[in-house]
Protein backbone atom coordinates (compact mmCIF):
# COMPACT_ATOMS: atom_id res chain seq x y z
CA UNK A 1 0.00 0.00 0.00
CA UNK A 2 1.73 3.38 -0.55
CA UNK A 3 1.28 5.78 2.13
CA UNK A 4 1.71 9.87 1.68
CA UNK A 5 3.18 10.79 5.41
CA UNK A 6 5.48 13.55 5.68
CA UNK A 7 8.80 13.44 6.96
CA UNK A 8 7.75 15.83 9.96
CA UNK A 9 5.03 13.02 10.65
CA UNK A 10 7.81 9.87 9.98
CA UNK A 11 10.08 11.28 12.68
CA UNK A 12 7.52 10.46 15.06
CA UNK A 13 8.26 6.79 15.93
CA UNK A 14 4.52 5.64 16.35
CA UNK A 15 4.18 7.34 12.45
CA UNK A 16 7.19 5.24 11.26
CA UNK A 17 6.45 1.98 12.40
CA UNK A 18 2.53 2.32 11.23
CA UNK A 19 4.22 3.29 7.95
CA UNK A 20 6.05 0.51 8.06
CA UNK A 21 2.84 -1.73 8.40
CA UNK A 22 0.76 -0.28 6.56
CA UNK A 23 3.36 -0.15 3.18
CA UNK A 24 3.14 -3.99 3.86
CA UNK A 25 -0.88 -4.29 2.70
CA UNK A 26 -0.69 -5.49 -1.07
CA UNK A 27 -4.82 -5.38 -1.32
CA UNK A 28 -4.86 -9.33 -1.78
CA UNK A 29 -8.09 -9.53 -0.57
CA UNK A 30 -7.40 -12.86 1.38
CA UNK A 31 -8.38 -11.54 4.95
CA UNK A 32 -11.92 -10.55 3.90
CA UNK A 33 -13.40 -14.46 4.48
CA UNK A 34 -12.17 -14.87 7.80
CA UNK A 35 -13.23 -11.53 9.02
CA UNK A 36 -16.42 -12.08 11.00
CA UNK A 37 -17.92 -8.59 10.34
CA UNK A 38 -17.23 -8.83 6.75
CA UNK A 39 -19.01 -12.29 6.73
CA UNK A 40 -21.78 -10.85 8.33
CA UNK A 41 -22.34 -7.15 6.78
CA UNK A 42 -20.67 -7.72 3.92
CA UNK A 43 -19.13 -3.85 3.70
CA UNK A 44 -15.60 -3.82 2.54
CA UNK A 45 -15.20 -1.23 5.53
CA UNK A 46 -16.11 -3.76 7.76
CA UNK A 47 -13.31 -6.11 6.34
CA UNK A 48 -9.23 -5.38 7.81
CA UNK A 49 -7.94 -4.58 3.97
CA UNK A 50 -11.60 -1.40 4.50
CA UNK A 51 -10.05 -0.61 7.97
CA UNK A 52 -6.59 -0.60 6.70
CA UNK A 53 -7.28 1.84 4.41
CA UNK A 54 -9.46 3.95 6.78
CA UNK A 55 -6.38 4.10 9.53
CA UNK A 56 -4.03 5.07 7.02
CA UNK A 57 -5.99 7.76 5.44
CA UNK A 58 -6.74 8.77 9.59
CA UNK A 59 -2.88 8.91 10.33
CA UNK A 60 -1.76 10.49 7.19
CA UNK A 61 -4.42 13.47 7.66
CA UNK A 62 -3.30 13.35 11.60
CA UNK A 63 -6.34 15.13 12.72
CA UNK A 64 -9.80 13.65 14.47
CA UNK A 65 -11.16 10.98 12.25
CA UNK A 66 -14.53 11.09 10.29
CA UNK A 67 -17.20 9.61 12.29
CA UNK A 68 -17.78 7.19 9.72
CA UNK A 69 -14.29 6.04 10.10
CA UNK A 70 -14.71 5.24 14.23
CA UNK A 71 -17.94 3.78 13.33
CA UNK A 72 -16.14 0.72 11.09
CA UNK A 73 -13.06 0.44 13.57
CA UNK A 74 -14.86 0.45 16.86
CA UNK A 75 -16.99 -2.43 14.96
CA UNK A 76 -13.46 -4.47 14.40
CA UNK A 77 -13.18 -7.66 16.72
CA UNK A 78 -9.41 -7.29 17.08
CA UNK A 79 -10.22 -10.80 17.01
CA UNK A 80 -7.01 -10.92 15.06
CA UNK A 81 -7.69 -13.53 12.30
CA UNK A 82 -6.59 -11.35 9.35
CA UNK A 83 -3.05 -11.88 10.52
CA UNK A 84 -3.62 -15.43 10.19
CA UNK A 85 -4.50 -15.44 6.83
CA UNK A 86 -2.21 -12.64 5.65
CA UNK A 87 0.36 -13.91 3.35
CA UNK A 88 2.20 -10.61 3.80
CA UNK A 89 2.38 -10.10 7.34
CA UNK A 90 0.98 -7.11 8.09
CA UNK A 91 0.54 -6.31 11.61
CA UNK A 92 -2.88 -5.71 12.31
CA UNK A 93 -2.83 -5.78 16.27
CA UNK A 94 -0.08 -3.94 16.66
CA UNK A 95 -1.89 -1.21 13.69
CA UNK A 96 -5.49 -0.96 15.55
CA UNK A 97 -4.30 -0.27 18.59
CA UNK A 98 -2.20 2.69 17.66
CA UNK A 99 -5.31 3.62 15.27
CA UNK A 100 -7.89 3.37 19.09
CA UNK A 101 -5.26 5.17 20.66
CA UNK A 102 -5.22 8.10 18.54
CA UNK A 103 -9.08 8.04 18.39
CA UNK A 104 -9.45 8.46 21.89
CA UNK A 105 -6.95 11.48 21.89
CA UNK A 106 -8.48 13.41 18.73
CA UNK A 107 -12.69 11.93 18.55
CA UNK A 108 -15.10 13.39 20.86
CA UNK A 109 -17.71 11.11 21.16
CA UNK A 110 -21.39 10.96 22.63
CA UNK A 111 -21.81 11.37 25.83
CA UNK A 112 -23.34 8.07 26.16
CA UNK A 113 -20.13 6.31 24.48
CA UNK A 114 -17.86 8.20 26.63
CA UNK A 115 -19.46 7.13 29.79
CA UNK A 116 -20.22 3.98 28.94
CA UNK A 117 -16.19 3.25 27.65
CA UNK A 118 -14.63 4.90 30.90
CA UNK A 119 -17.07 3.21 33.22
CA UNK A 120 -15.92 -0.03 31.93
CA UNK A 121 -12.27 0.79 31.80
CA UNK A 122 -12.67 1.97 35.46
CA UNK A 123 -14.94 -0.79 36.94
CA UNK A 124 -13.30 -4.23 35.03
CA UNK A 125 -9.89 -4.12 35.89
CA UNK A 126 -10.65 -3.18 39.76
CA UNK A 127 -12.10 -6.24 41.29
CA UNK A 128 -13.82 -4.89 44.48
CA UNK A 129 -15.32 -2.07 42.60
CA UNK A 130 -16.72 -5.09 39.71
CA UNK A 131 -18.12 -7.22 42.38
CA UNK A 132 -20.49 -4.63 43.97
CA UNK A 133 -21.57 -3.64 39.66
CA UNK A 134 -21.61 -7.14 39.08
CA UNK A 135 -24.52 -7.99 42.20
CA UNK A 136 -25.96 -4.63 41.42
CA UNK A 137 -26.41 -6.14 37.70
CA UNK A 138 -27.58 -9.53 38.80
CA UNK A 139 -30.40 -7.65 40.62
CA UNK A 140 -30.73 -5.24 37.59
CA UNK A 141 -31.10 -8.70 34.89
CA UNK A 142 -34.86 -8.36 35.99
CA UNK A 143 -35.70 -5.34 34.51
CA UNK A 144 -33.16 -5.58 31.26
CA UNK A 145 -36.07 -5.98 28.87
CA UNK A 146 -36.74 -2.45 29.86
CA UNK A 147 -33.20 -1.19 29.23
CA UNK A 148 -31.07 0.62 26.53
CA UNK A 149 -29.25 -2.64 24.59
CA UNK A 150 -26.19 -1.47 26.10
CA UNK A 151 -27.02 -1.19 29.71
CA UNK A 152 -29.10 -4.46 29.40
CA UNK A 153 -26.51 -6.56 28.10
CA UNK A 154 -24.28 -5.16 31.07
CA UNK A 155 -27.25 -7.02 33.12
CA UNK A 156 -27.53 -10.05 31.42
CA UNK A 157 -23.78 -11.21 31.32
CA UNK A 158 -23.70 -10.07 35.35
CA UNK A 159 -23.59 -13.56 37.52
CA UNK A 160 -25.61 -12.09 40.54
CA UNK A 161 -24.39 -11.48 44.05
CA UNK A 162 -20.78 -11.74 43.80
CA UNK A 163 -18.93 -12.36 47.16
CA UNK A 164 -15.48 -11.27 48.53
CA UNK A 165 -12.56 -12.89 46.75
CA UNK A 166 -11.81 -15.85 46.81
CA UNK A 167 -8.70 -17.15 48.73
CA UNK A 168 -6.66 -18.34 45.24
CA UNK A 169 -6.91 -14.68 44.14
CA UNK A 170 -5.01 -13.39 47.18
CA UNK A 171 -0.98 -13.61 47.14
CA UNK A 172 0.40 -16.61 48.53
CA UNK A 173 2.66 -19.84 47.63
CA UNK A 174 0.92 -23.29 46.74
CA UNK A 175 4.06 -26.60 47.14
CA UNK A 176 3.98 -28.72 44.65
CA UNK A 177 2.79 -32.47 45.43
CA UNK A 178 5.63 -34.35 45.49
CA UNK A 179 8.94 -33.05 43.82
CA UNK A 180 9.01 -29.56 42.55
CA UNK A 181 9.49 -29.18 39.23
CA UNK A 182 9.00 -25.76 38.20
CA UNK A 183 8.48 -22.65 40.18
CA UNK A 184 5.97 -20.52 38.30
CA UNK A 185 3.95 -18.07 38.71
CA UNK A 186 -0.09 -17.96 37.86
CA UNK A 187 -2.14 -14.25 36.49
CA UNK A 188 -4.99 -14.29 38.64
CA UNK A 189 -6.20 -11.24 36.45
CA UNK A 190 -9.14 -8.32 37.12
CA UNK A 191 -12.09 -9.85 35.56
CA UNK A 192 -11.74 -13.66 35.99
CA UNK A 193 -10.76 -12.77 39.85
CA UNK A 194 -14.03 -12.12 40.40
CA UNK A 195 -16.15 -14.30 38.38
CA UNK A 196 -14.02 -17.06 37.05
CA UNK A 197 -12.26 -18.30 40.28
CA UNK A 198 -13.26 -21.97 39.55
CA UNK A 199 -10.85 -21.78 36.64
CA UNK A 200 -7.81 -20.35 38.71
CA UNK A 201 -8.43 -23.03 41.25
CA UNK A 202 -8.68 -25.44 38.90
CA UNK A 203 -5.18 -24.19 37.29
CA UNK A 204 -3.70 -24.26 40.78
CA UNK A 205 -4.60 -27.88 41.86
CA UNK A 206 -3.60 -29.16 38.09
CA UNK A 207 -0.26 -27.27 38.39
CA UNK A 208 0.57 -28.28 41.58
CA UNK A 209 -0.44 -32.42 41.16
CA UNK A 210 2.21 -31.92 38.02
CA UNK A 211 4.88 -30.83 39.94
CA UNK A 212 4.40 -26.80 40.45
CA UNK A 213 5.17 -24.57 43.08
CA UNK A 214 2.58 -22.03 42.12
CA UNK A 215 2.73 -18.32 43.29
CA UNK A 216 0.12 -15.32 43.62
CA UNK A 217 2.48 -12.20 43.45
CA UNK A 218 1.69 -9.14 45.02
CA UNK A 219 0.67 -6.37 43.20
CA UNK A 220 0.15 -8.52 39.57
CA UNK A 221 -3.71 -8.08 38.57
CA UNK A 222 -4.81 -6.38 35.41
CA UNK A 223 -2.95 -7.67 32.58
CA UNK A 224 -3.92 -4.02 30.66
CA UNK A 225 -5.48 -5.06 27.94
CA UNK A 226 -9.26 -4.12 28.42
CA UNK A 227 -7.91 -0.44 28.36
CA UNK A 228 -5.65 -1.03 25.52
CA UNK A 229 -8.37 -2.06 23.48
CA UNK A 230 -10.60 0.79 24.52
CA UNK A 231 -7.74 3.04 22.97
CA UNK A 232 -6.67 4.26 26.49
CA UNK A 233 -3.21 3.83 26.65
CA UNK A 234 -2.05 5.18 30.00
CA UNK A 235 -4.77 3.27 32.08
CA UNK A 236 -3.37 0.24 30.10
CA UNK A 237 0.08 0.67 30.73
CA UNK A 238 -0.06 1.80 34.43
CA UNK A 239 -2.06 -1.37 34.81
CA UNK A 240 0.33 -3.25 33.11
CA UNK A 241 3.40 -1.56 34.89
CA UNK A 242 2.21 -2.44 38.16
CA UNK A 243 2.09 -6.39 37.40
CA UNK A 244 5.63 -6.41 35.06
CA UNK A 245 7.18 -4.98 38.44
CA UNK A 246 5.22 -7.27 40.88
CA UNK A 247 7.15 -10.40 38.78
CA UNK A 248 10.20 -8.59 38.16
CA UNK A 249 10.62 -8.76 42.12
CA UNK A 250 9.61 -12.33 42.16
CA UNK A 251 12.09 -13.37 39.16
CA UNK A 252 14.89 -11.22 41.02
CA UNK A 253 14.01 -12.63 44.58
CA UNK A 254 13.21 -15.94 44.21
CA UNK A 255 13.06 -17.01 40.30
CA UNK A 256 10.52 -17.79 37.70
CA UNK A 257 10.39 -20.59 35.27
CA UNK A 258 7.59 -19.14 33.57
CA UNK A 259 4.31 -16.83 34.43
CA UNK A 260 1.21 -18.79 33.46
CA UNK A 261 -1.69 -17.89 31.98
CA UNK A 262 -5.10 -18.98 31.58
CA UNK A 263 -7.04 -16.20 30.16
CA UNK A 264 -5.81 -16.20 26.46
CA UNK A 265 -6.60 -12.25 25.67
CA UNK A 266 -4.59 -11.44 28.57
CA UNK A 267 -1.29 -13.79 27.22
CA UNK A 268 -1.74 -12.21 23.84
CA UNK A 269 -1.08 -8.79 25.58
CA UNK A 270 1.51 -10.00 28.11
CA UNK A 271 3.59 -11.96 25.01
CA UNK A 272 4.05 -8.28 24.05
CA UNK A 273 5.16 -6.83 26.59
CA UNK A 274 8.55 -6.34 25.15
CA UNK A 275 7.41 -4.22 22.42
CA UNK A 276 4.62 -2.31 24.58
CA UNK A 277 7.12 -1.02 27.00
CA UNK A 278 9.66 0.01 24.09
CA UNK A 279 9.73 3.17 24.72
CA UNK A 280 10.45 2.94 29.02
CA UNK A 281 14.32 2.25 29.03
CA UNK A 282 13.78 1.71 32.85
CA UNK A 283 11.43 -1.60 32.72
CA UNK A 284 12.37 -2.71 28.81
CA UNK A 285 15.13 -5.58 30.97
CA UNK A 286 11.75 -6.35 33.63
CA UNK A 287 9.18 -6.36 30.41
CA UNK A 288 11.80 -8.81 28.40
CA UNK A 289 12.10 -11.42 31.15
CA UNK A 290 7.86 -11.30 31.75
CA UNK A 291 7.13 -12.00 27.98
CA UNK A 292 9.41 -14.01 27.63
CA UNK A 293 8.48 -16.46 30.47
CA UNK A 294 4.60 -15.66 29.65
CA UNK A 295 3.02 -19.10 28.59
CA UNK A 296 -0.65 -19.98 28.19
CA UNK A 297 -1.52 -22.88 30.40
CA UNK A 298 -1.74 -25.15 27.96
CA UNK A 299 1.39 -24.74 26.59
CA UNK A 300 2.93 -25.38 30.01
CA UNK A 301 0.39 -28.35 30.60
CA UNK A 302 2.26 -29.57 27.12
CA UNK A 303 5.75 -29.70 28.44
CA UNK A 304 4.92 -31.59 32.09
CA UNK A 305 2.72 -34.23 30.18
CA UNK A 306 -0.34 -35.19 31.99
CA UNK A 307 -0.98 -38.01 34.74
CA UNK A 308 -4.60 -38.37 33.31
CA UNK A 309 -6.43 -40.92 35.33
CA UNK A 310 -9.47 -43.79 33.34
CA UNK A 311 -11.02 -41.91 30.55
CA UNK A 312 -14.37 -39.76 31.27
CA UNK A 313 -15.90 -40.75 28.32
CA UNK A 314 -17.28 -37.51 27.37
CA UNK A 315 -17.37 -35.87 23.76
CA UNK A 316 -16.06 -31.89 24.25
CA UNK A 317 -16.41 -29.59 21.53
CA UNK A 318 -13.49 -27.10 21.72
CA UNK A 319 -13.69 -23.48 20.95
CA UNK A 320 -10.35 -22.01 19.84
CA UNK A 321 -10.45 -18.28 21.40
CA UNK A 322 -9.02 -15.93 18.99
CA UNK A 323 -6.37 -14.85 21.18
CA UNK A 324 -5.13 -18.12 21.55
CA UNK A 325 -5.98 -19.12 18.03
CA UNK A 326 -4.97 -15.99 16.22
CA UNK A 327 -3.22 -14.23 18.71
CA UNK A 328 -0.90 -16.73 19.74
CA UNK A 329 -0.74 -19.12 17.10
CA UNK A 330 -1.78 -21.92 19.12
CA UNK A 331 -4.40 -24.70 18.04
CA UNK A 332 -2.89 -27.97 18.82
CA UNK A 333 -1.69 -27.94 22.27
CA UNK A 334 -5.49 -27.54 24.21
CA UNK A 335 -6.44 -30.62 21.73
CA UNK A 336 -3.92 -32.52 22.27
CA UNK A 337 -4.11 -32.54 25.97
CA UNK A 338 -7.87 -33.15 26.13
CA UNK A 339 -7.24 -36.28 23.51
CA UNK A 340 -4.39 -37.02 25.85
CA UNK A 341 -6.58 -37.12 29.10
CA UNK A 342 -9.31 -39.59 27.25
CA UNK A 343 -12.04 -36.76 25.93
CA UNK A 344 -12.98 -37.18 22.20
CA UNK A 345 -12.68 -33.61 20.62
CA UNK A 346 -14.46 -32.53 17.94
CA UNK A 347 -13.80 -28.81 16.03
CA UNK A 348 -17.23 -26.85 15.05
CA UNK A 349 -17.11 -25.29 11.45
CA UNK A 350 -16.20 -21.86 11.23
CA UNK A 351 -13.74 -22.86 13.88
CA UNK A 352 -11.46 -19.45 13.24
CA UNK A 353 -14.61 -17.44 13.55
CA UNK A 354 -15.00 -15.34 16.52
CA UNK A 355 -17.94 -15.86 18.87
CA UNK A 356 -18.36 -12.00 19.59
CA UNK A 357 -17.40 -11.38 22.91
CA UNK A 358 -14.24 -9.42 22.29
CA UNK A 359 -12.72 -7.94 25.77
CA UNK A 360 -15.82 -5.18 26.33
CA UNK A 361 -17.00 -6.16 22.32
CA UNK A 362 -20.12 -7.29 23.69
CA UNK A 363 -20.95 -4.55 25.74
CA UNK A 364 -19.91 -2.18 23.29
CA UNK A 365 -21.69 -3.78 19.83
CA UNK A 366 -24.23 -5.65 21.65
CA UNK A 367 -26.41 -6.24 18.08
CA UNK A 368 -23.56 -8.16 15.67
CA UNK A 369 -22.21 -9.74 19.20
CA UNK A 370 -25.12 -11.36 19.32
CA UNK A 371 -25.01 -12.84 16.21
CA UNK A 372 -21.71 -14.54 16.35
CA UNK A 373 -22.52 -15.55 19.94
CA UNK A 374 -25.74 -17.21 18.05
CA UNK A 375 -23.79 -18.55 15.13
CA UNK A 376 -20.97 -19.94 17.32
CA UNK A 377 -23.35 -21.95 19.64
CA UNK A 378 -25.33 -23.58 16.55
CA UNK A 379 -22.09 -24.59 14.98
CA UNK A 380 -20.75 -25.88 18.32
CA UNK A 381 -24.02 -27.90 18.76
CA UNK A 382 -23.75 -29.75 15.68
CA UNK A 383 -21.02 -31.54 16.75
CA UNK A 384 -23.23 -32.98 19.12
CA UNK A 385 -20.86 -32.73 22.50
CA UNK A 386 -21.78 -33.21 25.85
CA UNK A 387 -19.11 -30.20 27.30
CA UNK A 388 -18.09 -27.37 25.45
CA UNK A 389 -14.35 -26.09 26.32
CA UNK A 390 -12.47 -23.01 25.66
CA UNK A 391 -9.40 -21.24 26.89
CA UNK A 392 -10.54 -17.91 27.62
CA UNK A 393 -13.49 -16.46 30.27
CA UNK A 394 -14.62 -14.10 27.72
CA UNK A 395 -15.75 -16.99 25.28
CA UNK A 396 -16.47 -19.27 28.14
CA UNK A 397 -19.47 -16.27 29.15
CA UNK A 398 -20.72 -15.47 25.52
CA UNK A 399 -20.86 -18.97 24.43
CA UNK A 400 -22.98 -19.63 27.19
CA UNK A 401 -25.99 -17.32 26.72
CA UNK A 402 -26.59 -19.14 23.76
CA UNK A 403 -26.81 -22.89 24.64
CA UNK A 404 -27.70 -24.67 27.59
CA UNK A 405 -24.69 -27.28 27.12
CA UNK A 406 -22.53 -26.68 29.91
CA UNK A 407 -19.54 -24.66 28.46
CA UNK A 408 -16.44 -24.94 30.99
CA UNK A 409 -12.07 -24.20 30.81
CA UNK A 410 -10.16 -26.30 29.06
CA UNK A 411 -8.32 -27.08 32.78
CA UNK A 412 -11.63 -27.65 34.33
CA UNK A 413 -11.71 -30.88 32.18
CA UNK A 414 -8.08 -31.48 32.54
CA UNK A 415 -7.79 -31.07 36.53
CA UNK A 416 -11.15 -33.39 36.55
CA UNK A 417 -9.26 -36.00 34.10
CA UNK A 418 -6.08 -35.87 36.72
CA UNK A 419 -7.86 -36.59 39.82
CA UNK A 420 -9.96 -33.28 40.59
CA UNK A 421 -13.48 -32.39 41.17
CA UNK A 422 -15.99 -32.51 37.84
CA UNK A 423 -16.54 -28.76 36.94
CA UNK A 424 -18.71 -26.88 38.25
CA UNK A 425 -21.04 -26.48 35.73
CA UNK A 426 -20.98 -29.80 34.58
CA UNK A 427 -21.97 -31.24 37.91
CA UNK A 428 -22.60 -30.26 41.67
CA UNK A 429 -22.37 -33.44 42.97
CA UNK A 430 -19.63 -36.00 43.85
CA UNK A 431 -16.73 -36.68 41.54
CA UNK A 432 -18.05 -38.63 38.54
Amino acid sequence: MQTRFSEEQLADPLIADANRVLRKCVHCGFCLATCPTYVLLGDELDSPRGRVYLMKEMLETGGPPPVETVKHIDRCLSCLSCMSTCPAGVDYMRLVDQTRVHIEATFRRPWQDRWLRRFLGWVLVRPPALRIAMSAGGLARWFAALMPPRLAVLARLSPGLVGGPAPVVRAGRYPPKGERRMRVALLTGCVQSVTGTEIHEATVRLLRRHGCEVVITEGAGCCGALNLHLGDEHAALQSAERSVRSWWREIQGHGLDAIVINASGCGTVIKDYAHLFRNRSELQEAALAVSERAVDVSELLLRLGLKPTPAKSKVVAYHDACSLRHGQQLTEPPRQLLTEAGFDVRSPTEGHLCCGSAGTYNMLQPAIASKLGSRKAANLERVEPDVIAAGNLGCIVQIGAYTDLPVVHTVELLDWATGGPPPPAMSQGARA
